[in-house]
């Protein structure tokens, strides 16, 4: 198995590998030379490397985890060292763009794609963050196409469960829809909330009074900026859709609290106590 970036994610799976023995060996490509004695010290991988060609070369399975910005060049200069039948996939949190970019160069090289996305995650980076039991009980998405091999996705979405995930299957696009609403607007709103709240702008007492509303609302807020802006762009039309109507049910509520509608305001808060209940009891949500 070769791991092309072994941070929280690569790392992760690196080290779930290598407890339930899913390859023989793994390796790992990463940025700089302090990074390979980490890696190899915290047993997330057998081999870590500088070298592409040399990580990617006999390697079953390929798991892209750098940002999505980098997949497309990263995946024209490997290709030359895949083996014939070899899988490849991703932990990326856009797939529409990585697919379309991906899925040509790897099967010209006469191996397979399959986009995945693993839902699973924490503000915290890089190797040292990496837990075996990462994605035990997450949601790995994986995006085939038309062009998908079945046992090729037969056999990726095999080792999303081995790792303790739960396989959903969902075409790129409609992953794109459904996970611009359900996490690149979470990121941005948390983004908005420490740039608005914790702005010099305010008197020194604001932060102050942030307590742990204000710390577990922003959380995701410390995620890597680098990553985030890859996925913001790399997902941009749909993201930017989703803010249109995120603003408007806000200036909805705005509307309701200058008209003094206590009614309207309580019905906002009901009704997401109610929706959010439901979904952390894993329940349907209600109209």
């Amino acid at each position: 198995m070769a791991l092309l970036g072994v941070g929280l994610l690569g790392g992760s799976i690196g080290l779930a590998a290598r407890k339930n023995k899913l390859a023989g060996r793994v390796e790992g490509l990463v940025r700089r030379e302090a990074s390979i004695a980490e890696c190899e010290r915290g047993g997330v991988v057998d081999r870590a490397s500088l070298d592409l060609a040399s990580v990617v070369s006999g390697a079953d399975l390929v798991v892209l985890g750098t940002p999505v910005a980098q997949m497309r060049a990263l995946a024209e200069r490997f290709a030359p060292s895949l083996g014939r039948g070899a899988l490849v996939t991703d932990v990326g949190s856009v797939k529409g763009c990585v697919v379309r970019d991906l899925e040509p160069v790897v099967a010209a090289a006469g191996a397979h794609f399959v986009g995945s996305h693993p839902m699973a995650g924490a503000e915290r980076m890089g190797v040292g963050a990496a837990k075996p039991d990462l994605f035990e009980g997450a949601v790995c998405v994986t995006t085939p196409t038309k062009r998908t091999k079945a046992d090729a996705l037969r056999r990726v979405e095999e080792f999303w469960k081995a790792l303790g995930s739960r396989v959903l299957r969902l075409a790129p696009e409609a992953h794109d829809d459904l996970v611009g609403r359900g996490s690149h607007l979470p990121h941005v709103v948390a983004a908005e909330l420490s740039n608005y709240i914790l702005s010099p702008a305010h008197p020194a007492e604001q932060a102050m009074v942030c307590a742990n509303g204000f710390r577990d609302t922003t959380r995701i807020a410390s995620g890597s900026p680098e990553m985030w802006r890859d996925i913001a762009m790399a997902n941009r039309e749909k993201l930017a859709r989703i803010l249109g109507v995120f603003i408007e049910d806000l200036d909805e509520f705005r509307r309701a609290l200058e008209a003094g509608d206590a009614a309207a305001v309580e019905e906002y808060f009901v009704k997401a106590k109610q929706r959010r209940d439901a979904w952390v009891g894993g329940g349907k949500s209600p109209e």
